[in-house]
């Protein structure tokens, strides 16, 4: 078996790094030549993971083509705005069927779509077998072996098991499920709650406020996920409310400390100028926005970080509108 990773920042690679440690021949490929001369030179990705010694049984590439070679699964970790381009321009060097596995959380920019769409119509002709990677996750841990569980979803059934146990490690339990498109929303309306969550306490609001944000936030992610096909069982599992409150409570997470800083005042471009690793939210809250009036999903929450975001909407104003909605049942 031979995996092969797609995406070099701090989640690629200690991805990458796991399975190379469980045993599992692994080629990480890197878009970024320093990258792959800094981790040939000296075992470690100074520029996304910094202090982790990686496996000398890792492989890293730059070239595609070498890469790819061979490999059973390809794991995609490449930031979601970026997958459709860089899938088309592997297009070439792709096996007829792949397998692809998506550990990426967004959805698309421009089209609205879901990153299984995206890989669909990127390869439209290949017939990638697909399946989404997805749940309470930071990488700091992850690359020093803290138990960690997430869920893989896989509409086919055998593949789904196959996978299961290719990416089970004795620290990374993974859960399987079908729902492959609940699996993906959750991982991806949940950076967007979590800048809101950032928000409130960068406005130095409460657990109070923070635990508010979470439930309502499940509601959101629950309400938009099940009219785009997933399955209410799924948003409340780790893919869903797992991932939400780590995202919203850890300080690892990055789009958790976007929105803290705006809180604080900080404007946006500022905070995302000063970022090396990709905060998905940002990007996400626009695509989301656009959706829930697309299909007429109520999303006050993400409606009211998109105009802090976009808008230049004041975070407290934005908090007195959204406790000032119109009373209704839970």
């Amino acid at each position: 078996m031979k995996i092969a990773v797609l995406g070099a920042g701090a989640w690629g690679t200690t991805l990458a790094d796991m399975l190379a440690k469980n045993g599992r021949e692994t080629v990480l490929w890197a878009r970024e030549p320093e990258v792959v001369a800094e981790i040939r030179a000296t075992r470690e990705n100074k520029t996304f993971l910094p202090g982790h010694t990686l496996s000398d049984s890792l492989l890293v590439e730059n070239d595609p083509e070498t890469a790819f070679a061979d490999a059973d699964y390809f794991l995609v970790v490449i930031p979601s705005q970026f997958i459709r381009p860089a899938l088309k321009g592997f297009y070439d060097i792709l096996p007829d069927n792949p397998v692809i596995v998506c550990a990426s959380k967004g959805i698309e920019l421009n089209t609205l779509a879901p990153m299984s769409r995206v890989v669909a119509q990127s390869l439209e002709g290949k017939r990638p077998r697909y399946a989404s990677l997805s749940g309470p996750s930071f990488a700091a841990e992850v690359s020093e072996n803290m138990p960690t569980s997430v869920s893989l979803g896989c509409d086919d059934h055998d593949l789904g098991r196959e996978l299961q146990e290719a990416f089970s490690t004795p620290y990374f339990r993974v859960y399987y499920t079908p729902d492959y498109r609940g699996v993906e929303l959750g991982g991806a309306v949940k950076n967007v709650i979590a800048i809101a969550a950032g928000i409130a306490d960068g406005l130095g609001f409460g657990h109070d406020a923070r635990a508010a944000l979470i439930t309502r936030g499940l509601a959101e992610l629950s309400r938009l996920g099940q009219a785009m096909g997933g399955q209410e069982r799924t948003f409340m599992g780790l893919s869903g409310m797992g991932d939400l409150v780590l995202t919203c409570t850890g300080d690892l997470s990055r789009n958790r400390q976007v929105g803290l800083k705006l809180g604080q005042g900080r404007k946006l471009d500022d905070i995302v100028s000063e970022m090396k690793a990709v905060a998905e939210g940002v990007k996400t809250t626009q695509s989301l926005y656009n959706l829930s009036k697309k299909l007429e999903v109520e999303l006050p929450i993400t409606e009211q970080v998109y105009k802090i975001l976009y808008e230049g909407k004041d975070p407290a104003k934005a908090t007195i509108d959204l406790m000032s909605r119109d009373l209704k049942d839970e």
